[in-house]
């Protein structure tokens, strides 16, 4: 598997899979438009889903990264995790953490789990339920602590807008006392319902590199272990940034079809249907087209497209 570019890897080294777009929550800054009535009709059931898993361990593939919706919502999302586990693949969880009981965390601290991230968007809960209206601020906070009672400690992801900017670093500083193992933000992400809400969300440019700097120092006078990661591009310089040096991920949506990344709206394979080999072909051609290099450009000037970030356009890359 080993390269620096995706055509000189055999496979991905990533699998990022959303099990659902399906959530109890309809989060504000929402990248993938999830909701309780999001779920797509063709979604995968569990015998779907348990054939998808086979073939990523038949690919050796070492790393799966779970997400949504709410991936924990999925009824046979523990028997993928176990059967994952049993072959060695680590696994990561992107969660809102309202499934994450004792037993559940002792589920989770019995997994190969290298990375669990919490969404919590504030540190207070009239602040955090405003922004990601039907979840629960005590819920996360009692994951976190439960996760932490047994060594499993997570991260927390912190999405910045205009209306918690002001609770970043005493976010922060909460999850410091929790025992968090990393501390997650970055710019907001013109994607889904965010790109929906942007002109209600979004911070200014400046707003957010002052936060971004004040946090910065705010986290050196800190005694902790716990780590600071602040990402460093807005969607619009990743996107580009991937085009020139594409991940070695394949992105499989709810319904086993495979996208290039998030942001983007082209499906280059089905693994429902495909094998991973022809899946991994199919994603690196299909980066190299001229349609996706196409599309990429013009979003720079015409940021309304990333607002097609969820759609699965069918797409024929020579």
């Amino acid at each position: 598997m080993i390269g620096t570019q995706i055509d000189q890897y055999r496979a991905p080294l990533l699998v990022a899979w959303q099990l659902t777009n399906r959530c109890s929550s309809a989060c504000l800054a929402c990248c993938e438009e999830s909701g309780i009535d999001k779920r797509w009709p063709d979604e995968l059931n569990r015998d779907q889903a348990l054939a998808l898993t086979q073939k990523i361990v038949d690919a050796q593939i070492p790393y799966v990264a779970f997400g949504g919706g709410e991936p924990l919502g999925v009824a046979h999302c523990w028997d993928i995790f176990e059967r994952l586990a049993s072959a060695g693949i680590g696994l990561k969880l992107e969660t809102d953490a309202r499934y994450i009981d004792a037993a559940a965390a002792d589920r989770l601290a019995a997994l190969p789990v290298q990375c669990i991230q919490i969404s919590v968007d504030g540190a207070t809960a009239e602040t955090h339920e405003k922004l990601r209206p039907g979840s629960s601020f005590a819920a996360a906070i009692g994951a976190i602590e439960a996760l932490v009672a047994r060594d499993c400690r997570p991260q927390l992801v912190f999405v910045p807008t205009r209306l918690n900017l002001h609770e970043l670093i005493p976010a922060y500083d909460m999850a410091r006392r929790l025992g968090c193992e990393t501390f997650v933000t970055g710019p907001l992400m013109r994607l889904g319902r965010a790109a929906i809400n942007w002109q209600d969300l979004a911070c200014s440019a400046g707003d957010w590199q002052r936060s971004a700097q004040a946090l910065h120092e705010h986290a050196s006078t800190c005694t902790t272990d716990m780590k600071l990661a602040i990402y460093p591009w807005d969607i619009l310089r990743e996107i580009e940034v991937r085009l020139e040096s594409p991940q070695a991920m394949l992105l499989v949506v709810p319904n086993g079809k495979v996208k290039l990344m998030n942001a983007l709206p082209f499906v280059a394979a089905n693994l429902h249907h495909d094998d991973m080999d022809t899946a991994w072909e199919a994603y690196c051609r299909a980066w190299r087209s001229q349609e996706v290099a196409d599309f990429v450009g013009a979003c720079r000037t015409n940021p309304d497209l990333l607002k097609h970030a969820n759609a699965t356009w069918p797409a024929k890359f020579s």
